[in-house]
């Protein structure tokens, strides 16, 4: 196969991440040391790492795990983290899986901008419920992505 004849995956919906002004330093950082857990949809907190809401998400429910460590380099972080980090991508699973009854789940790390990751600085695990069908003809058509939930629900639903 060609570079002319692959598909082209569209994903209009994020053009408001893709332009958004760059935050002051580390957007993980910065959620983690605040207080305002549920303003930043912070939806668990660990001894190592927490978990919160993509504000931007590709599916209702997609979450990010994050260490407090900040460091874009999957070598730098101890073992004990990452038991910590993986441990928390099996309770989240668990967790929306009771409550949204997704069909699967996409999961993983973005490590450096050429690999997708849009904070490259701070290591994060995506977690991404999915459904049969949540691909549809909205965005390719309306220019839009449907989700069916806000993050204020989606948060009462997943905290920890």
């Amino acid at each position: 196969m060609n570079d002319k004849e692959k598909d082209i995956l569209w994903a209009p919906w994020r053009i408001g991440y893709v332009t958004a002004p760059e935050a002051e330093g580390c957007i993980f950082c910065n959620k983690a040391a605040s207080s305002e857990d549920e303003k930043n949809f912070i939806l668990y907190r660990g001894e190592y790492a927490f978990a919160l809401l993509n504000i931007y998400p590709y599916n209702n429910g997609h979450l990010m795990i994050a260490p407090y460590t900040h460091t874009g380099n999957l070598t730098d972080i101890e073992p004990g983290i990452l038991h910590e980090m993986q441990d928390t991508v099996q309770r989240f699973v668990s967790k929306i899986t009771d409550e949204m009854q997704p069909q699967g789940f996409n999961i993983g790390m973005n490590l450096g901008r050429t690999a997708g990751a849009g904070i490259e600085d701070h290591l994060h695990i995506h977690v991404v419920p999915r459904w049969n069908g949540d691909t549809n003809f909205m965005p390719v058509i309306g220019d839009q992505k449907v989700l069916s939930e806000s993050l204020e629900s989606a948060y009462s639903r997943l905290k920890l």
